[in-house]
């Protein structure tokens, strides 16, 4: 029996609660889920690749079926040469669909047999998003309800870490 290995692909800039419970739940359902954190050169991060990497490492290391690794390219090609059978992606709202219907459709056609699967995030997380985060961080407001702690220390400092 093969194990079957889901991808979950975002740029994670930066690793929220929301991101969290989407890797939570696919961790129950697939026997690996990768986190792959995917450089995009067209847009400015808050947080470089390998900070993001750490920091979705650290705020996933209490799940034992879960990798992060880091990826550049199209997801389709790197999803078939990691032997996925899964992209997972999260739904908070209405408005992400209409994008991951389109995108779901552009994976299939370069790889049909890797499906793509919609999880629902928690209610409590369905209106945390990256770029809320990087706006509240911005003018200094309190994330810590939206991030989780590995994410909060790099970010605005904790005893026995530097802010990024």
């Amino acid at each position: 029996m093969s194990v079957r290995l889901a991808l979950y692909p975002g740029s994670f800039d930066p690793f929220t609660l929301g991101h969290l419970d989407i890797v939570e739940r696919a961790s129950r359902v697939f026997d690996r889920v990768e986190v792959t954190v995917a450089e995009n050169t067209s847009k400015k991060t808050l947080l470089s690749l390998e900070d993001r990497r750490r920091l979705v490492t650290e705020s996933t290391s209490h799940l034992d079926n879960v990798d992060v690794r880091s990826f550049t390219g199209l997801l389709a090609e790197y999803a078939v040469s990691r032997g996925a059978c899964a992209l997972v992606r999260g739904l908070r709202q209405v408005s992400d669909f209409e994008y991951e219907f389109r995108m779901a459709f552009a994976n299939r056609r370069l790889a049909p047999d890797i499906e793509t699967v919609f999880l629902m995030t928690s209610e409590q997380y369905a209106l945390v998003s990256s770029s809320i985060v990087r706006e509240i961080h911005h003018w200094g407001g309190d994330i810590s309800s939206f991030v989780p702690p590995p994410v909060l220390g790099a970010l605005c400092g904790t005893p026995g870490s530097d802010p990024i």
